[in-house]
């Protein structure tokens, strides 16, 4: 069976192996997806830094086992930005798609029938 942290690598690995391929892609909104997976992944792992703690206080008491604000803090802060970023690089994904008549990424023009 496999363990926790095995099963949480793999699926940010996943994540961002995906990510990264959807980068490499030639149209504009595969970019943005892209980016996207990576940014969620980049959450995930943050997140997961910072250990999920059950019943405890996330301020310092003596004694006592406590958890770790900044993670979520820091995730929390991650996802407002991140989607406001996504929002204007839409934006300007659609505009590039205008003035261009292509999603492309360099801003060429389809090969028509495989031309080379």
């Amino acid at each position: 069976m496999p363990s926790m942290e095995f099963l949480m690598s793999t699926g940010i690995g996943w994540v961002t192996a995906v990510g990264i391929y959807l980068l490499l892609r030639g149209r504009t909104y595969t970019v943005v997806l892209g980016l996207s997976l990576i940014g969620y992944a980049v959450n995930v792992f943050i997140f997961a830094m910072g250990r999920l703690w059950s019943g405890a206080p996330p301020i310092l008491s003596p004694g006592a086992v406590v958890a770790d604000p900044l993670p979520q803090a820091l995730v929390l802060t991650a996802i407002v930005i991140g989607f406001a970023t996504t929002g204007f690089v839409i934006e300007l994904a659609l505009r590039s798609r205008h003035d261009n008549d292509t999603d492309q990424v360099d801003g060429r023009p389809d090969r028509k029938g495989g031309e080379r």
